[in-house]
C-alpha cells in the first residue's frame, strides 16, 4: 500500500517534517508518552554511570551530577553529556552493545544506572549475569498519554516499546506498517502487526530514511 500520511508517536521538528514533505509524505503527530522528571539522591560524583538515554542525560545534568566515566547509549545522548562537559569513556548505539563492552572491558567495575521506570531489562540483565554490580536510579518516570487517533493514515512510526503500548491500547496496528527506531521497539510491535520496517541505527533521522526508502519502493 502507498504511504501518503505516516502518524508519528513523537512530535517531529519542522526539520523533521520537511524531510518528510520533501517526498511528498505528510506527517500527522503527537506525544504517546510524556516524561515526569523525578527528584533522586546520588553522590555527587560518580565514578561509573550507565545513560541510556537523552532524557537521563537531562537529569544528570539538571541535578549537577559529575560523573568521572559516562556509558552511554545513543550518539545525541554522547554529544549532550560532553557539550556539558561530562566525559563519555564509551558510546555504543544498542544497549546490548554497551553492557557486552562493560562486560569484556570493566568486569572488576561497579556502575549506577540513570535510567527511567519502564527501562528495558537487556542492559543490567547481562551485567547481573556476570556478577558486576550495578545500582539503578530512577531519574524520570515513562508516562502513557494514549488517544484515539481518527486521521487516516497508511504507517506509524514508534520510538520505544512504551509508545507502542500507548497506541495500541486506543487503537489498532490491523493493515498498517509499523517503522521501529530498533530491534527492542519492533519486537514490541510484533503481537500487533507482521509489518514491521527497523532503522537501521536508533535515531529519528534514521527512521524517517526508512520511510521515505520503504515509500520508494512502492
Amino acid at each position: 500500500m502507498p504511504i501518503n500520511t505516516v502518524l508519528s508517536t513523537k512530535t517531529l521538528s519542522s526539520e523533521h517534517k520537511l524531510f518528510l514533505n520533501k517526498a511528498n509524505i505528510q506527517v500527522i503527530d503527537y506525544d504517546a508518552i510524556d516524561i515526569a522528571f523525578v527528584n533522586f539522591d546520588t553522590e555527587i560524583i560518580v565514578e561509573n554511570a550507565i545513560i541510556t538515554s537523552q532524557n537521563a542525560a537531562k537529569a544528570i545534568i539538571e541535578n549537577k551530577v559529575v560523573i568521572k566515566n559516562c556509558f552511554c547509549v545513543g550518539e545525541k545522548t554522547m554529544a549532550y553529556l560532553e557539550e556539558h562537559g561530562q566525559y563519555v569513556s564509551k558510546m555504543k548505539l544498542y544497549a546490548q552493545d554497551l553492557a557486552n563492552h562493560i562486560v569484556k572491558y570493566h568486569k572488576n567495575d561497579s556502575f549506577i544506572f540513570f535510567c527511567s521506570d519502564k527501562r528495558q531489562d537487556t542492559l543490567p540483565d547481562i551485567l547481573k549475569q556476570h556478577h558486576i554490580p550495578v545500582k539503578e536510579i530512577i531519574v524520570y518516570n515513562t508516562v502513557e498519554t494514549p488517544q484515539t487517533i481518527n486521521d487516516t493514515y497508511d504507517a506509524i512510526l514508534f520510538f520505544s516499546p512504551s509508545g507502542i503500548n500507548s497506541f495500541t491500547s486506543k487503537n489498532s496496528l490491523e493493515n498498517k506498517t509499523a517503522f521501529c527506531i530498533g530491534n527492542t521497539t519492533a519486537e514490541a510491535a510484533k503481537p500487533h502487526t507482521t509489518n514491521i520496517v527497523t532503522a537501521t541505527a536508533p535515531t529519528i533521522e534514521h527512521v524517517l530514511q526508512s520511510v521515505v526508502k520503504h515509500a520508494k519502493k512502492l
